[in-house]
């Protein structure tokens, strides 16, 4: 590509090579799509991370957070009464920070899944007043979730300072 810099150029990382068992492939995007989303945020530069770079307001901040909420509120059994706010990072949050409670929500909601064995069965969470969908169904929600979220990130992530690549 003509005007391309080294530092511009893709650096993909193919998608996961799992075992053929059904819960070891959607374990497996999931994964995958969540370091690639946190590596999106990772390292991006203030005020960068949080400034809108579209007129729906979206940003890198706002979208991790988010992230982070729909993983509490599925695997953990969070009530989040405000979807729209979870776009938002608090004023006072560095991406590093950002990152790091994503990091930790999806290593306690990998510690949830990894006590299931029966995809049909329902995301053991602390939610009595709402019923909980199945294992399968709550994976695949967050794969959709995360990746149409992860695809959003290296748009911003490429406007912001030309990273690209998973």
């Amino acid at each position: 590509m003509p005007g391309t810099t080294r530092r511009n150029r893709r650096r993909d990382t193919p998608p996961p090579r799992t075992g053929s068992d059904e819960t070891e492939v959607l374990r497996g995007f999931l994964d995958y799509l969540r370091v690639s989303v946190a590596a999106k945020v990772d390292g991006a530069p203030e005020p960068q991370a949080r400034t809108a770079a579209v007129p729906s307001g979206t940003n890198l901040l706002g979208l991790l957070n988010h992230l982070t909420h729909v993983e509490r509120a599925m695997f953990l059994g969070d009530h989040v009464t405000d979807w729209q706010a979870t776009f938002r990072a608090a004023p006072t949050d560095s991406a590093a920070d950002v990152v790091g409670r994503y990091r930790e929500a999806v290593e306690r909601a990998n510690d949830v899944l990894d006590r299931c064995t029966d995809l049909g069965a329902p995301v053991p969470r602390p939610r009595p007043d709402r019923p909980a969908p199945s294992i399968r169904w709550a994976l695949t929600h967050m794969i959709e979730e995360t990746g149409r979220h992860a695809g959003h990130a290296d748009i911003l992530r490429e406007l912001i300072d030309g990273t690209t690549g998973r």
